[in-house]
């Protein structure tokens, strides 16, 4: 399957669907839709990239919990619920859950491909920031676990001295595990090898 970036719609009506498929096609949009939440789970199995336009109300597994299940199994689109009147706090919830936004019935084709395009900017935004924490998190696997530990030291402000002491190894050792600590971090400064360590904290139980 690709993953081209693509509008994912899901709504069990056959005209609504074909309606919203034509018209953020019409938008420049690559889009695929279903008619039912298993049948976009399924296919959100493989790679996926773009956003999710949701009926909350959907025949089996509700909106609602296609988004708790697209979440277990990893995806993390950006979504924009559909809704009618009556449905407000349930659309209120799916935000509270992870949607990005909701609109509801009837909306102007435009009020929807805006929606959509802010959608796709999060998830190129998104896309940036995932092979950046996989840039960062490859160079931590080549690390020694001594320059695990001189690098966890570093990021905590200790100078060479302390962390010699502390690890009982000699200044000049230290030194030469904090330059390859730098080097295979490919960290041009101790701001930016900082800045990585949040990262591997935030996002890789490091």
């Amino acid at each position: 399957m690709s993953t081209q970036a693509t509008v994912f719609i899901v709504d069990d009506d056959p005209g609504v669907r074909d309606s919203l498929k034509y018209m953020i096609e019409s938008g420049g949009y690559r889009v695929e839709a279903f008619e039912n939440a298993r049948q976009m789970i399924d296919r959100a199995r493989a790679m996926v990239s773009g956003c999710l336009v949701a009926d909350l109300r959907l025949p089996g597994m509700s909106g609602l919990d296609m988004f708790d299940k697209l979440r277990e199994i990893g995806v993390n689109l950006p979504t924009i619920v559909i809704t009618g009147h009556g449905d407000v706090t349930a659309a209120v919830r799916a935000m509270k859950a992870g949607a990005l936004d909701f609109i509801e019935k009837p909306f102007s084709d435009q009020a929807l491909l805006d929606r959509i395009g802010t959608a796709m900017q999060i998830n190129s935004a998104n896309q940036v920031a995932a092979q950046e924490i996989a840039q960062v998190d490859h160079c931590y696997q080549r690390l020694t676990p001594r320059e695990r530990q001189v690098m966890a030291a570093v990021v905590e402000g200790r100078l060479n001295k302390q962390i010699a002491s502390d690890l009982r190894l000699s200044h000049k050792t230290i030194e030469v595990h904090r330059a390859h600590v730098m080097e295979k971090m490919s960290a041009k400064s101790l701001a930016e090898l900082v800045r990585m360590a949040v990262l591997l904290e935030q996002h890789c139980h490091v």
